[in-house]
């Protein structure tokens, strides 16, 4: 593997990545426009993606024999799928073993509070937190949340799920073996955004969205962006070295309703999930009020100007309703401070209104 530009510039994103880790004099500059496609930027998210992005043009550089490129991204968008929707079943799997309602959020109290619905799961999350926590766990700074608190809560299988990403990283990696430095960096660029997603978010996050839409773009059209950009930029080199690729068009043998099928499956897969997300979202929702249940609550919390009616005391949840009022978030974040160190755990049901 020789020095060349694209590993120059994977170099410098790791680095990129070092620098947010240990200071965040770039936030102001990165976080806006990490935020419009990594959903909600965070400085945690801004470190995976720069690095990962880095890491995977060095890699690119790695083989000088030619593979299947085309076959190896094909496999990487299948099992990108297959970790999210894995990822939604674990959600699902995890709250019937706590007995607790699918339209609601979770949070974890243990360590730093840490929470998770099926809308935006942090499962797969908590593990690799716990991980990182084990290898580097002093160095980890408090303003970055691991989702460790989760972890103890995983049922059991949930480490299966999670092997699904390695072999997502060595596949993406194949993909993009000897292919020409745009497409390099587009696959680099969407697959940061795929792996980030199916770790930070789930099937409904934006990334995961980007990810996969961004991956069969490619896929499909990578011989014409190399070709226009090619020509835009007089760039020889990269007309010349797409010249080895195949362009993907209708193949004439083909019927029609099959060449459809396979142009445009992948554009309905996604907007079949953006739908679902937000059918689940206001389906699930309780308008009238939310649900507050509080696991192995202390006697004399504080909630403070939070308007917390009590319901029902039940074993070891204390059950209480919110005005609808409440936006949500502001909601899940105000309770943090009165049950720090007074609970397990607290479940909010959802309410898609208050954000209207």
């Amino acid at each position: 593997m020789r020095v060349n530009k694209t590993i120059i510039i994977g170099l410098i994103f790791m680095l990129l990545a070092g620098v947010i880790f240990v200071s965040d004099i770039l936030n102001p500059i990165i976080r806006p426009i990490t935020y419009q496609f990594l959903m909600g930027s965070s400085k945690g998210k801004d470190i995976i993606f720069f690095g990962l992005l880095g890491l995977f043009l060095i890699l690119s550089q790695v083989i000088d024999r030619d593979i299947d490129t085309t076959k190896y991204l094909k496999i990487s968008m299948i099992i990108g799928f297959a970790t999210l929707v894995l990822g939604i079943l674990l959600e699902v799997v995890f709250r019937l073993q706590m007995g607790i309602k699918l339209n609601t959020i979770f949070a974890s109290m243990s360590n730093t509070m840490s929470t998770t619905s099926i809308l935006h799961t942090h499962l797969l999350k908590s593990i690799l937190g716990a991980v990182l926590t084990q290898i580097i766990g002093p160095f980890i700074q408090s303003d970055i949340n691991t989702g460790v608190g989760l972890y103890k809560y995983l049922p059991d299988f949930s480490f299966l799920v999670i092997l699904l990403i390695p072999i997502l990283f060595v596949t993406l990696v194949l993909a993009m073996q000897k292919c020409p430095w745009l497409t390099n960096l587009l696959i680099a660029f969407f697959s940061s955004c795929l792996i980030i997603g199916a770790i930070d978010g789930g099937m409904f996050a934006t990334p995961s969205y980007v990810g996969l839409l961004g991956l069969y773009l490619v896929y499909r059209n990578g011989y014409y962006l190399n070709y226009i950009v090619g020509k835009a930029l007089g760039d020889e080199t990269l007309l010349n070295e797409n010249e080895a690729i195949q362009p993907v068009y209708r193949n004439r043998d083909f019927s029609k309703i099959r060449y459809l099928f396979n142009r445009f499956l992948i554009y309905f897969v996604v907007i079949v999930m953006i739908i679902l997300r937000f059918t689940i979202a206001f389906a699930g929702a309780e308008p009238d009020y939310y649900t507050v249940n509080i696991a192995n609550s202390a006697d004399d919390i504080d909630f403070g100007n939070i308007p917390m009616e009590k319901i029902s005391q039940n074993n070891n949840i204390t059950t209480y309703h919110v005005n609808s009022q409440y936006n949500e978030m502001t909601l899940l974040n105000d309770l943090k401070v009165p049950l720090n160190n007074s609970c397990e755990y607290y479940t909010v049901s959802w309410n898609a209104y208050s954000y209207l």
